[in-house]
């Protein structure tokens, strides 16, 4: 099921998220300082582009670091991205094949918005440690 859910997200919006995580991540990385966020945006947008069977996990090594560059990102690209995400679920929602995918899109947005600090892994081990 979790196939034919990915497929189904990556034809309706799952690519076009994908590729709006590529280009802030390509952004971001144009300076050295940008380069941890660039590297969340090129994470996140793997999430994005198959999420079903993934979850977002708190990382228990986060300290305030993971708290400031969570501020920074919002500034600079969360805020965006969480918006295409916010437009993509409401557009999903109106059809009830694509209610599933509209609450995948709604399940990414706590990540767009702050995702350092966090880990994506599969459902099935939510709970594996390194």
């Amino acid at each position: 099921m979790k196939a034919i859910l990915n497929v189904i997200w990556l034809i309706f919006g799952g690519f076009w998220l994908f590729v709006g995580y590529m280009v802030a991540g390509l952004l971001l990385c144009i300076t050295v300082i940008g380069i941890p966020f660039g590297l969340a945006a090129f994470r996140i947008g793997l999430y994005a582009l198959w999420p079903f069977g993934q979850t977002v996990v708190d990382r228990r090594d986060a300290g305030a670091a993971s708290c400031i560059g969570n501020v920074l990102w919002l500034v600079l690209a969360g805020w965006w991205l969480a918006l295409g995400h916010v437009l993509t679920g409401i557009a999903l929602c109106v059809t009830i094949i694509g209610i599933p995918l509209g609450i995948a899109n709604f399940k990414l947005l706590p990540v767009s918005l702050l995702p350092l600090g966090k880990e994506i892994v599969p459902s099935d081990r939510p709970f594996a440690t390194r």
